[in-house]
């Protein structure tokens, strides 16, 4: 009960506040649940309540689950994870290092230095960034015509590299491009692949990059702050007819069915009766696979998508096979060692190995890192580990 209590009160003073249109949260431990509610509206004035089971838009948070489907199919011998991507997808072999522009604006590469691997893709050190948080990435999209990420056209992949494959860390689409690897070596298509392989044996009947009708009835809208501080439901929704399926930030999903993905990495890959990943796999999916280079600040690129971003500011982190680690204990009481990410809407999740716990919370609120939500998201887990 306390834990219920605390919890409850933490999300229900955040709605009625105004911090938050709407809340979704819920604990695990490797047993199962041990706490879920919600509370606010799924659309301000709307009438239809938040609740565990509520849909939302996931995006970053889908990583952890191409890198799980990449990390299967690494399992079987059909992907390297060390081999040079580009005998998968030749293209790949063909991306240039930006170097700067030219006087009329246009883009000026070179060849990369040495090859791109599906672990530098995993791992974000493939050169690949996001336009939200890289001028140069804006810059050539505008110069080449190229779109955006979350256009889910074939086209929005074809941006260059910042830096040589390796050489440090920066947010970008290596993902997408991991889960063509996905595409190309198992002929399915990336979310039907995920569906006979992650999902149906998790029995994860809530998530998918194709709303269903299911899903629809129990969607929450999108919203941004209004210069009164009210809140403005967005007319946002990912490519429902999309060129590609986006690995990188394309899943819908509640918070209930992603806490059937926590408790199978917290069960070193075997949850609902069904072994999704070999237990060697997942402490490889778990530890820095960075070697010397470090998590690093999101700088904004593109405001109304996301605030400047960093999780624990001043603390060391380094990424596994698709997550983020914290090198020190965290202040919410996230253990050394424990895995993370988020969603750009301001969706977030943890897992903590060493403790056996973790969690995740929904919100549909852009920009990215939210001045209020992203700080309720850590009272949130906080609290968690208070009632331990």
């Amino acid at each position: 009960m306390v834990l219920r209590d605390s919890v409850d009160g933490l999300l229900e003073a955040a709605v009625s506040t105004g911090d938050v249109p709407g809340v979704a949260a819920a604990a695990t431990a490797a047993e199962g649940t041990i706490y879920e509610g919600g509370f606010g509206e799924r659309t301000v004035g709307g009438g239809a309540a938040m609740g565990p089971d509520t849909v939302g838009w996931i995006a970053s948070m889908t990583k952890a689950i191409t890198g799980t489907a990449a990390m299967q199919l690494v399992e079987q011998g059909k992907l390297e994870l060390d081999g040079p991507a580009s005998a998968v997808i030749p293209y790949l072999g063909e991306v240039g290092v930006l170097e700067g522009f030219d006087g009329e604006g246009q883009p000026k590469t070179r060849p990369p230095k040495q090859p791109m691997t599906l672990r530098h893709l995993l791992t974000h050190t493939s050169g690949f960034a996001y336009e939200i948080w890289s001028g140069d990435i804006l810059a050539y999209q505008e110069a080449r015509g190229v779109p955006q990420i979350t256009s889910c056209e074939n086209a929005a992949l074809t941006t260059p590299l910042l830096f040589d494959p390796g050489e440090r860390w920066d947010y970008g689409i290596g993902i997408d491009w991991a889960g063509k690897m996905v595409e190309a070596v198992s002929g399915q298509k990336l979310g039907q692949y995920m569906k006979e392989n992650i999902f149906d044996p998790l029995g994860m009947g809530d998530t998918a990059f194709r709303i269903t009708p299911a899903m629809q009835e129990r969607i929450a809208t999108v919203h941004a702050r209004g210069e009164d501080g009210g809140w403005i439901p967005l007319e946002f929704t990912i490519e429902q007819d999309p060129e590609f399926e986006m690995g990188g930030a394309g899943l819908y999903s509640t918070v209930a069915d992603y806490l059937k993905f926590i408790r199978m990495i917290l069960n070193r890959g075997a949850a609902n009766g069904h072994r999704v990943l070999k237990p060697e796999t997942v402490e490889a999916m778990s530890a820095n696979s960075i070697g010397n280079n470090c998590v690093v600040k999101l700088s904004t690129a593109m405001p109304p998508y996301s605030n400047d971003a960093e999780f624990f500011p001043g603390m060391e982190k380094t990424w596994g096979l698709t997550f983020m680690i914290n090198n020190e204990a965290a202040p919410t009481g996230r253990t050394t060692g424990s895995l993370g990410w988020a969603g750009l809407a301001n969706s977030y999740f943890w897992i903590d190995p060493a403790q056996g716990i973790g969690g995740a919370y929904l919100t549909q609120i852009l920009p990215f890192a939210d001045e209020k939500s992203l700080p309720l998201y850590l009272e949130f887990e906080t609290a968690v580990y208070r009632s331990l």
